[in-house]
This record gives structure tokens, C-alpha cells and sequence, in this order.
């Protein structure tokens, strides 16, 4: 039995992204990828017409095709997890549908993971095409992610990847319902490289990050891959309490030196709200680690597959494979 169907396999989650879709697997279907390419579309539980487009295009197609379609919408990272369990390819990339990463690159990201021996291939680009306020998140997130995740402090963390099938084997593994990938690979393997590449104007549509996905995705990162956000909580308690015993010592001596009693109401009450602030932010840091440690243990699904289509190609691929004898 061969370790690898295809010598590359392409992850791509699909959330509405019924326009851009059929350009993306048209383009990437004429790509030359010696020792054979598959594309693994993930329908992440889209409103629009996603999932009848994608198995159209895996009927059209004679590239191998592998359509999976979610129960509902669970979160890009977590349909990239079911793609990467699909995927049979000795290289795994991963990429958006929204075709703001060209096609083209995608054999350049490939060889230069391949000829590098590297684990993963980040791709990071001269100029992001996207919305300033979400420019912004994302260097601050790459930047969180140095001290949370132990980030290279040059490694960019982008959707655009290339992973070996040893990491993904890897990163498949974790069946918690919360995944971070980047998170997960850090994890695993600190071979890493970096690959500048074009990044250009989405095509259609806008983009499906809202700034409620993007802290829920922060807050993946933070509180399943790191525990410093606790270790931060306990320095901002013991900062506050020596505060508080500063304080304390200066009272004291305004009533045994000076000989009067303190005043000050309003110092007081902002002192009061200050300290409650901060107990409140450490019982909530607190409460999300229990909280999303119920749910692991309680088996909140990562995802829910509710079936998968595979055209000929990616058919005859599979049965060739379990038909071929042992060595």
C-alpha cells in the first residue's frame, strides 16, 4: 500500500463562496504537479449555493475532487481539520476560496517546501489586500502569537500554507472542539519557512472575517495553546495587591506622622472600581479556560462530516490504493 495517494493535496474550506469557487478549481485543476494533485473543498456550512457548486465542479472536472460537506458552519480551522483527515497527498496547502491567493502560486509554495525539507511553508505577502482595520488585527495576532505560541519572530502565520503529511498526520490528532492550526503545528515542529507571494483584491463578494470571528479566533489561539494569559492574570493580581499594600502604607502614615485622617472619596471609589475591575478580568480569563475544558470533556464536536463525494478521479485514486497488496 503507497504512503501518499497524490504527491499534493489542496484544503480549501468553503464559506459562500459560490462565485469565486469555480475559478479557483478551474485554475488549479491545470496546474502541473508531478506525481498527481487532489483538491479537498470543505462546504463549512454555507448560506449560499457553495455545496451545489462544488459538486458540480468535482462532476466536471478530471482532477481528483473530494467534497465534504459539513453539518453546519463550525469555523474555518475547524473545516480545514476535516479537509486535512480527507487529504491524501504527501504536502498538504491549505488556502482560502476567495481567490486572493493566485492559483499560480501555489506550485512555487510546493517546491519550495518540498526542495527546502521543510514541515511547513508560510506564505507572507509585500501588501495585504484587505481592509485596514483587519491588516492591523493580524499584526497584532502574528505578534501575540511570538510570546503565546512560540512563534518564530519572523514567520508570518497566514490561511496560505504548505504542510508535510507528517504534520498533518500530527495535527489531526488533537479532536478538541476549539483547533488553532498554526497553534497546533507550532506544537510539533519549529522547521518552518517563509515565502513571499502576491496577494491580490478579493474578486467578489466581502470578506467572511467578521471582528467577532477574528477575536474568536485570538481567543483560540490564547486560551487552548497558552497558558501565559493565566500566568498574566496572577502579575496583574500581585500587582495590584502591592498597589493596594502601598496604599495601605501611606494611609497609615498620614495618620501616625501628619496626624489627620485621610480624605479623598473619589480616590477611594476609583480605587474600589479599579481592583474590582481587575478581579472580574481575572475570574473571566478563568472562567473561559473552565469553560472550554467543559466542553472537551463534555465532546462538543470539532465538526460534523454529513457526507463526501468524490468524482472519478479521486475515486479510482482510493480503490487503487486499498487494492494494491502489502509489501
Amino acid at each position: 500500500m503507497q504512503d501518499h495517494l497524490f504527491a499534493l493535496s489542496i484544503v480549501i474550506p468553503v464559506y459562500n463562496g459560490a462565485k469565486s469557487v469555480p475559478s479557483l478549481v478551474r485554475e488549479l485543476s491545470l496546474l502541473d504537479v508531478p506525481g498527481g494533485l487532489e483538491i479537498v473543498l470543505v462546504n463549512d456550512g454555507s448560506a449560499d449555493d457553495s455545496l451545489a457548486v462544488c459538486r458540480r465542479l468535482c462532476k466536471e472536472h478530471n482532477t481528483a475532487i473530494t467534497v465534504i460537506n459539513l453539518s453546519r458552519n463550525f469555523g474555518e480551522h475547524n473545516a480545514i481539520m476535516a479537509g486535512l483527515r480527507m487529504a491524501q497527498g504527501a504536502y498538504i496547502i491549505t488556502m482560502d476560496d476567495d481567490l486572493q491567493n493566485p492559483p499560480a502560486e501555489v506550485v512555487r509554495l510546493w517546491r519550495f517546501a518540498v526542495e527546502g525539507r521543510f514541515d511547513v511553508v508560510y506564505a507572507y505577502y509585500a501588501k495585504k489586500e484587505h481592509a485596514r482595520w483587519r491588516n492591523t488585527g493580524s499584526k497584532f495576532t502574528n505578534f501575540m502569537a511570538t510570546f503565546l505560541i512560540d512563534k518564530p519572530r519572523d514567520l508570518y502565520l497566514s490561511s496560505f500554507r504548505c504542510i508535510s503529511s507528517f504534520v498533518a498526520k500530527q495535527v489531526i490528532g488533537h479532536d478538541g472542539p476549539f483547533p488553532y492550526v498554526d497553534g497546533l503545528i507550532a506544537q510539533i515542529t519549529q522547521n518552518a519557512g517563509r515565502l513571499q507571494v502576491e496577494h491580490l483584491t478579493r474578486a467578489y463578494g466581502e470578506s467572511n472575517y467578521t471582528l467577532s470571528r477574528l477575536i474568536r479566533l485570538f481567543l483560540a489561539m490564547c486560551l487552548n495553546f497558552s497558558v501565559i494569559p493565566l500566568r498574566v492574570a496572577v502579575l496583574l493580581g500581585i500587582v495590584t495587591a502591592v498597589c493596594g499594600i502601598a496604599d495601605f502604607a501611606l494611609v497609615i502614615g498620614e495618620v501616625l506622622i501628619i496626624g489627620r485622617t485621610p480624605t479623598g472619596w473619589g480616590s477611594l471609589m476609583a480605587t474600589i472600581l479599579i481592583i474590582s475591575g481587575v478581579q472580574l478580568v481575572i475570574l473571566g480569563v478563568v472562567g473561559e479556560y473552565v469553560g472550554r475544558a467543559f466542553l472537551t470533556l463534555n465532546k462538543k464536536p470539532q465538526f460534523v462530516i454529513r457526507d463526501v463525494e468524490r468524482n472519478a478521479a479521486a475515486s479510482m485514486a482510493l480503490t487503487k490504493n486499498l487494492d494494491e497488496p502489502l509489501p
